[in-house]
């Protein structure tokens, strides 16, 4: 269990969205490298292996039987079919890293980021990443030269559909400067961990500190 003030507490799930090429894997990856107490959620995924890949480690690869039967069980966080393949977050390994103190990143988009709303309100950290324009969020897609012109103007495109769910969010980073925007997410999940609902000892910390029993 986390110690946060000396007070023991339950971890947070921590979720970043962003119209892609805003910033939000290099902010993640930065996270991770800073804190140790940070771990990113496992997907579950019907798709075959690729080499290299671990199970439990990149995915939890299961096949569809096994994918729908979780859902059906209640044993999803949030799934979504992507093209041929089904992917979604078992909610077990996310509850025992809660439970243990240590907070989950998720990196979903709106659609996921309302299913986790729906499922685990009381834990969810919701973190959307804005571009400081559309002109900027355009030269970085091409600078990072993974993507064709065509797959360009479609992200492009998309970007705009994504952000009209910002007011879905409880805080909204605009990416200007990436020491920056680390600096307001590190201070998020400061403020997030001392939250009165995470401090789950507060009360026998009280009450011992006091001398008595109520």
């Amino acid at each position: 269990m986390t110690k946060s003030n000396d007070l023991d507490r339950r971890g947070l799930m921590l979720v970043l969205s962003s119209p892609s090429g805003a910033g939000k894997s290099t902010i993640s990856r930065a996270l991770m490298e800073r804190d140790d107490n940070l771990t990113m959620s496992v997907s579950a995924t019907t798709r075959a292996r690729r080499p290299g890949e671990v199970d439990g480690k990149d995915y939890f690869f299961v096949d569809k039987e096994a994918f729908d039967a979780m859902v059906q069980g209640g044993r999803m966080l949030e799934h979504a079919r992507v093209f041929e393949n089904y992917y979604g977050t078992p909610r077990e390994p996310v509850e025992a890293a809660l439970a243990a103190g240590r907070d989950v990143m998720f990196d979903v988009d709106w659609q996921g980021t309302q299913q986790l709303a729906d499922n685990a309100p009381q834990d969810l950290v919701r973190v959307f990443i804005l571009p400081p324009s559309m002109e900027e969020l355009e030269r970085r897609l091409y600078a990072r030269a993974q993507d064709s012109e065509a797959v360009v103007k479609k992200r492009m495109a998309e970007a705009s559909s994504e952000m009209s769910h910002y007011a879905e969010y409880d805080y909204i980073v605009v990416n200007r400067d990436i020491d920056d925007s680390i600096a307001k997410l590190e201070a998020i999940l400061a403020a997030e961990r001392l939250k009165l609902e995470r401090q789950i000892s507060v009360r026998d910390f009280i009450t011992k500190m006091c001398g008595g029993d109520d």
